[in-house]
């Protein structure tokens, strides 16, 4: 089903896999001598990489995008951000849409106050405003932006448009304030991973299938971490276009850099009907192409799929699952309670089966994964003269466009869905991070979404709550559905699909062109920037100091720590555009003692700013090891800040604030082994805090001191040993533990960035 290679392998013609040990044979045939990093220049990802990239070097990219996207919880951010920074117009076309907080059901005003700021600073900047409901982030990017050889930043972790041959990278918000200011995205010249298909779908089996089978054979190993994949292969020809969006947006979850696709007459027709054949461009590997891996992926061979909580990575076969619930559901209540270490919590899975079958409680069909038109249309079909029953099962389908559901209703889909006991709602990002269709306590979810980490769904492991979300596509949620919620799989309704077709997408854009403002290049200076009450500016935030001292205020040995859990999303989100008021939930599902210790080690540097107020006993214990170790520094003139250790932090969303809430709350580091993922890193550098990384278990506790002599020069000393000492909290007399960490490479401006002590310092700076 999937093979993953050992090496790199070189791509003939689009069509021959050779891996690179055989290179002589393939030498041999083609009648030249293969060069592996000539060949590197054959791939797809090299080609647009090379066109925007503006360093005039390869191996170190300095990449200016063609267009943004932000949402409603992180682009008031931003644009704070670039206007404390100095921008004065959006130099670039960037689209806010209102997915995320657009019920506007939490916090009285401050969720309508967000989009009618964004709509003010579409006009004063020159932007392009989608308005809630009228389409998900991704969709309106698909249908509006994307293109052939483009590249698009967004400030959502799902930007991904490889399967309409753009180059799409999800960050933080300090990346996109970059573009805005006209400076680039810096990175070394990423690996490029070739993932060949062969094959066809089977009907019944749906993109969000092959993405987790996917998935499952390359996240745990990082086998493409930090890397671009690259689609090529026959298999790419037996998917529609929108099939293949579906497939592409989920790449996120392996962990990988970006995507792209082999584009073909397909991607043109997408393209065409959507008025913008001019963006179709044909691409193809070159002639010889060297990839650093290479996962093959036979589709004939994909079954219907599952990936149970609480990962994407976590994936079953439905026929795996359903062939021996009891022992998969054991591990998996086994691993909540290492999760939530919560012994109130009474979560189970075990008691879902009934009669010898798995009985779901809810279904989901919602955003840019699942409320695409094929997987809408191809549900329906199923749901046609069935019913979902009136019992506790109960389906909700959200089209990720208001054009998508228009034509879904010209085809009668909505109709089917509707009379078969399906919910259709509109266009919302709310079921893929907690802010709609919670399930009910102990409650079982299976979602055509983008995640199932811990709590994702809306439930709170602190307060007693805990539900789970298994991923699955909607042909199998569909089918399941139609058994009034016993799980079943699309391929076991055989005779549904004989015949059957989905039907093209016809597209409207009548939906936007009534009500997405364009504003682009027509920034009005003289309009006002209109704020509600929950709006406020980042507080100031003071530059590196020569040497710190970091209190530990937590300490997280879980395998990966997720940016849910570092800053929780649902009704969290709607404080987004409050720093000081979000960071008051900063790890609060995860370790709610911190924020109260974050505040204290911020109080400490206040009044050792304002040379005010008594030093604690603790304090003074900590400043008494500084002067034994270092006795020429002054004790005085050492920043004090707060430090999170974690072994692997960062994995899931790109949202900054999982980083600026430990900084307003008076953070100066991170140390981990490593980071989960390369947008993380950048937002706690962004956000001016150090990213530390040390090897092997950390030999200090929460509430330990570390302290870091010459922290400024330890900046230009990527991958040596930095010095530093642990002195234990209360520690008397005891002596300081002298540890090593260090530093991955970072590039000059990020060093300047961290001086700083944040980016809008950084900017503020150069004038």
């Amino acid at each position: 089903m999937i093979k993953l290679h050992e090496g790199g392998v070189y791509l003939i013609n689009g069509t021959e896999l050779i891996p690179e040990g055989e290179g002589l044979a393939a030498e041999a045939r083609l009648g030249r001598k293969l060069d592996r990093e000539e060949a590197r220049k054959g791939t797809i990802a090299w080609s647009i990489l090379s066109e925007h990239n503006r360093s005039g070097d390869m191996a170190r990219l300095q990449i200016a995008f063609d267009a943004m996207a932000s949402h409603d919880i992180t682009f008031v951010g931003i644009i704070q951000t670039a206007r404390a920074s100095g921008m004065e117009k959006f130099p670039l076309p960037y689209v806010l849409t209102n997915c995320h907080n657009s019920l506007c059901a939490v916090g009285g005003t401050i969720n309508e106050d967000d989009h009618v700021f964004g709509l003010s600073a579409a006009k004063k900047y020159g932007g392009i405003f989608v308005p809630p409901h009228i389409a998900v982030i991704h969709q309106y990017m698909r249908e509006a932006m994307a293109g052939c050889g483009k590249m698009i930043l967004g400030s959502d972790s799902h930007t991904r448009y490889g399967a309409l041959g753009t180059m799409a990278v999800g960050e933080g918000g300090g990346e996109l304030v970059k573009q805005l200011l006209k400076d680039t995205w810096d990175i070394a010249y990423p690996d490029v991973v070739n993932v060949y298909l062969t094959g066809a779908p089977q009907p019944g089996v749906g993109p969000q299938d092959i993405a987790l089978a996917i998935i499952g054979a390359v996240y745990e190993n990082g086998y493409v971490k930090n890397k671009v994949m690259e689609f090529t292969g026959p298999g790419i020809a037996s998917m529609t276009t929108d099939y293949r969006n579906g497939v592409d947006v989920m790449t996120t979850e392996t962990t990988c850099l970006s995507s792209i696709w082999k584009t073909d007459e397909d991607t043109r027709s997408f393209l065409a009907l959507h008025g913008r054949e001019g963006d179709y461009r044909q691409l193809d590997p070159g002639e010889v192409a060297y990839y650093d891996g290479c996962v093959e992926v036979d589709l004939s061979k994909i079954r219907p799929m599952i990936a149970l909580p609480f990962h994407p990575s976590n994936t079953f076969t439905i026929e795996e699952l359903k062939a021996d619930p009891e022992e998969i559901f054991h591990a998996v209540e086994q691993n909540a309670r290492e999760i939530t270490s919560n012994p109130d919590i009474q979560f189970t899975l075990r008691d879902k089966i009934v009669d010898g079958r798995v009985q779901v409680q809810q279904g989901i069909i919602a955003g840019c994964a699942g409320g695409n038109f094929c997987n809408v249309a191809d549900a329906a079909h199923i749901l046609k003269n069935a019913s979902c029953g009136s019992d506790v099962f109960n389906l909700s389908v959200y089209p990720s466009s208001q054009a998508v559901f228009v034509d879904l209703v010209k085809k009668g889909a909505i109709t089917d869905l509707m009379t078969a006991g399906a919910v259709v709602k509109t266009a919302f990002c709310g079921p893929c991070f907690g802010a709609g269709d919670t399930p009910a306590n102990n409650g079982l979810s299976i979602r055509h979404t983008t995640r199932n980490f811990p709590s994702r769904e809306g439930s709170k492991p602190g307060d007693g709550q805990l539900s789970a979300v298994a991923l699955m596509d909607a042909r199998s949620i569909a089918a399941t559905a139609a058994n009034g919620g016993a799980l079943t799989a699309a391929t076991e309704m055989g005779e549904v699909f004989e015949g059957w077709e989905t039907p093209s997408y016809d597209y409207d854009p009548t939906v936007y062109e009534s009500r997405v403002y364009q504003g682009f290049d027509q920034a009005r200076p003289e309009e006002d920037l209109i704020y509600g009450p929950n709006i406020k500016d980042w507080p100031e935030q003071e530059p590196l100091a020569d040497n710190i001292l970091l209190k530990v205020c937590a300490r997280i040995m879980d395998p990966v720590t997720t940016t849910d859990e570092l800053i929780p999303s649902g009704e969290t989100s709607s404080y987004r555009s409050n720093p000081l008021g979000l960071a008051e939930f900063t790890l609060s599902r995860r370790d709610p003692e911190y924020v109260g210790r974050s505040k204290a080690v911020r109080a400490m540097e206040e009044a050792r700013r304002a040379k005010a107020g008594e030093t604690s006993e603790d304090l003074q214990e900590a400043l008494a090891a500084v002067t034994a170790i270092t006795p020429d520094v002054d004790p005085g003139a050492v920043e004090i800040g707060s430090v999170i250790y974690c072994v692997r932090p960062g994995d899931g969303s790109a949202r900054e604030q999982a980083a600026s809430c430990q900084r307003v709350l008076g953070g100066l580091a991170n140390i981990c082994e490593e980071y989960a993922t390369k947008r993380y890193r950048s937002n706690v550098m962004n956000w001016g805090m150090m990213p530390f990384q040390m090897k092997g278990e950390p030999p200090f506790q929460t509430g330990d001191w570390i302290y870091v002599p010459d922290a400024l020069k330890a900046l230009d000393s990527a991958g040596q040993d930095i010095p530093a000492y642990v002195i234990p909290a209360g520690s008397g007399a005891s002596e300081p533990k002298k540890i090593s960490l260090y530093l991955s490479d970072m590039t000059e401006t990020e060093k300047e960035i961290v001086r700083a002590g944040c980016l809008i310092n950084f900017n503020r700076n150069r004038g």
